[in-house]
């Protein structure tokens, strides 16, 4: 399956969002609580929860990123 290149950016944003989410809702629940029983179950409620308000940010955030970057880069 092959997604049209004018798609790219929401992509990257889905994609780059989505992992994130993922790894540090993880990571907090891990470090806070542990391994334990519900640990996989309460990690998708967050992750459910936590990516619609990353997607929008990273979507919003990521042109203005990479025009500060490429006015600091050479």
């Amino acid at each position: 399956m092959r997604i049209p290149a004018r798609y790219a950016p929401i992509l990257f944003s889905a994609l780059l969002s989505a992992i994130m989410v993922c790894v540090v809702s993880a990571f907090v629940l891990m470090t806070t609580q542990g391994l334990h029983p519900g640990l996989v179950a309460q990690w998708l409620g967050s992750c459910a929860r936590t990516w619609p308000i990353a997607f929008p940010t990273v979507a919003i955030v990521a042109p203005v990123v990479r025009r500060i970057v490429g006015r600091l880069t050479v």
